[in-house]
């Protein structure tokens, strides 16, 4: 691999592109998530790679539950299993309705589970009697998660995923909960945004604590 083939993000712009081309090898991956850069594209456009200024996080012992929310979770209509759906999780992730685009593209899918199977990527299920009711995976790298998408088929499913995922984020010692970009959805919840130079100082921090999501 190019020792070069990423522009430093400290050098990049607020879009934050800093690499076009490429590939999705697990090698390639794992170096981008480890520099605060992660691939974003569909399938009219080459691999595109991206660190933006500014980034969006959650603060793991701030996050917020809405009472209904929380309500839900104690319910037991929902349950849980981690890493042992994840490609029907990932597929969950990209269906999108006609004319919003695919970002999830097949090459990604490939891409991200292979990662899984060799113990990087992870996901968490939600189930209503037995049948896929959301879910949630990303990219665990040292003490760093990388959210990357989630779904939901039934009301609260994707919801009760995050949920779990930032319960067993928070109990596992994870620094870092990467959420790229903040959105309505994310800002419920507290996401909040950070300086990319922040951001990365927390990356390298996070990077030298190691911790286990599986």
């Amino acid at each position: 691999m190019p020792k070069r083939f990423f522009l430093d993000p400290e050098l990049a712009d607020a879009d934050g592109l800093v690499g076009v081309g490429g590939d999705l090898s697990p090698t390639r991956l794992l170096e981008a998530y480890s520099r605060g850069i992660f691939p974003w594209f569909d399938e009219t456009t080459p691999i595109l790679w991206w660190s933006p200024d500014p980034r969006a996080v959650f603060e793991v012992d701030r996050f917020h539950v809405p009472r209904r929310l929380a309500r839900t979770v104690r319910s037991g209509r929902f349950t849980l299993t981690v890493n042992a759906a994840f490609a029907q999780v990932i597929r969950g992730c990209a269906e999108r309705p006609p004319g919003q685009g695919v970002w999830i593209t097949p090459a990604m899918i490939e891409a991200y589970t292979m990662l899984h199977r060799l113990g990087w990527a992870h996901s968490v299920a939600v189930w209503q009697d037995g049948v896929l009711a959301g879910g949630v995976y990303g990219v665990a790298l040292g003490g760093l998660f990388a959210g990357e998408s989630m779904f939901t088929r039934v009301r609260d499913g994707s919801k009760v995923a995050l949920v779990h995922l930032v319960g067993r984020l928070r109990e596992r010692g994870f620094r870092l909960f990467d959420v790229q970009f903040l959105n309505d959805h994310t800002a419920r919840f507290g996401a909040a945004e950070i300086p990319r130079r922040e951001y990365l100082a927390r990356l390298r921090d996070a990077l030298k604590h190691p911790a286990e999501f599986a």
